[in-house]
């Protein structure tokens, strides 16, 4: 039998892939996507867009909180889990239904299966094989589990548990306070559970700027979250009803029952099964290791999104995708710089931020000037009664450079990419300055946030 013949073949349908197809495609290549499960990947179906539903409807039971602030008079109210989790469901379901229909629009093929590399640019899916002159692995991650911390989907969850529960859970033990960690720990106490989340780094949201990590805890607190730092779970004894958490503080060692356990503990790349050894592709430590155009070390496969290493963000993936798309098609474009790209957290307070961190600016040799805006000094933010978080920004005092920019609070994760924007086009703290931001807005804390760190300020 003739084997199909591609330009490209993308093994793994996520943000990466089929945005690396979709690319390819536009630039005339002859492309397929193998895909094993569902497109869109984990992002669309277990990860970004189902949690983000979710979310909503965590704010919505927020908001609902705050009617009769509003001049409202309701009857007592009900919760559904179920229902809620079937509209993410049907969310995930409809955007993945509309990758298919991009690919087949860009005349991309797809091909259901499991993709393993079998020799030079040959693909096996089952018993068809396929050759691509170009491979890009775009396989992703899943959650990282330990051998003493493993899920059940029963007591103990990952995400893609706790995006499908069979129950509510009254008392939730998060394990990681990282972004997933933090989002569901955000969703369920919002919608009636007693959560408690546990992180062994010294503070929570370890990666963000240590300001923005403290006023988080001082929020997540307030709401009724129960938060241990500097904590380790030794171990978990499962029972037929509820586990038993081991916990190692700094005060000691305690014991406390929970319902159900989340582990957010980090994710790792799937890298099994896909042939990497017998095509000689180098890993480390559970990634694929790449250059800045995705190349491996073995010539005509390439590796872009979670599975070539952090940060493991889709839209990392997808400009990653591009990146090593229009390379291959002989273009010249920019590498993707790890400080051009936005983190964002979509809990209650929504937490987002760009470049250097303040000790990392510091550590780096930079002379500083620090600017941080509160809400509660913002108009529009007062309006709407959402007053908690701020707005730091970091400039290099010599050059006026943005170095880094940290938000904590509404809709942050919007407002972010007005500073991502500013880096990229190398913005100084006079462009900013000099930038009108329209009244009443949340964006106006940007602005007062780069003119207090030049004690301009006017509004706090």
């Amino acid at each position: 039998m003739t084997k199909k013949e591609y330009d490209i073949v993308v093994i793994g349908g996520g943000p990466g892939g089929y945005v690396s197809a979709i690319r390819a495609a536009q630039l005339g290549l002859k492309t397929a996507v193998v895909e094993r499960e569902h497109l869109g990947g984990i992002c669309l179906n277990w990860g970004c867009i189902p949690t983000k539903a979710l979310l909503r409807t965590a704010e919505i039971s927020h908001l609902l909180k705050e009617l009769p602030a509003h001049g409202f008079t309701a009857g007592e109210l009900s919760f559904d889990l179920a229902t809620a989790i079937g509209r993410s469901r049907k969310v995930a379901g409809q955007l993945s239904g509309g990758v298919r229909g991009l690919l087949k629009k860009n005349k991309v093929t797809v091909i259901e299966g499991e993709g393993r590399l079998t020799g030079p640019g040959e693909v096996s899916i089952g018993r068809e094989k396929i050759t691509a002159r170009h491979i890009i692995i775009a396989t992703g991650a899943r959650a990282r589990e330990l051998p003493h911390l493993a899920a059940d989907g029963d007591l103990i969850w990952t995400y893609r548990h706790a995006l499908s529960p069979k129950r509510m859970p009254k008392k939730l033990l998060v394990i990681g306070s990282g972004a997933i960690g933090m989002e569901f720990a955000s969703f369920y106490q919002d919608v009636g559970a007693e959560v408690t989340v546990v992180e062994a780094l010294p503070r929570i949201l370890p990666n963000e700027d240590e300001a923005i990590s403290a006023l988080a805890e001082k929020i997540f607190s307030r709401r009724g979250i129960s938060l241990h730092r500097g904590t380790e779970v030794a171990a978990l004894e499962k029972k037929k009803n509820n586990v038993t958490a081991r916990l190692k503080t700094p005060e000691g060692e305690v014991k406390k029952e929970f319902d159900t356990v989340l582990l957010a503990i980090g994710i790792v790349g799937n890298i099994e099964n896909l042939g990497l050894e017998t095509a000689g592709v180098k890993t480390d430590r559970g990634h694929i290791v790449t250059d800045p155009y995705g190349r491996t070390n073995i010539d005509g496969i390439y590796a872009i999104g979670d599975v070539a290493g952090p940060p493991w963000l889709a839209h990392k993936a997808s400009h990653e995708g591009v990146i090593c798309v229009e390379k291959i098609a002989g273009h010249s474009p920019r590498p993707l710089k790890a400080d051009l790209i936005p983190s964002c957290t979509y809990s209650r307070p929504q937490v987002a931020s760009i470049g250097l961190t303040e000790q990392a600016a510091r550590e780096k040799g930079h002379e500083v000037r620090i600017g941080e805006f509160p809400f509660v000094g913002n108009g529009k933010a007062v309006a709407l009664g959402e007053t908690d978080g701020l707005i730091k920004t970091i400039f290099d005092a010599g050059s006026g450079e943005l170095l880094g920019a940290h938000l904590i609070g509404p809709d942050v994760t919007e407002l972010v990419q007005g500073f991502v924007l500013a880096r990229k086009l190398e913005a100084t703290e006079e462009d900013l300055m000099e930038t009108v931001f329209a009244h009443p807005t949340l964006s106006e804390a940007m602005h007062e946030s780069v003119l207090a760190a030049y004690g301009r300020a006017v509004h706090y």
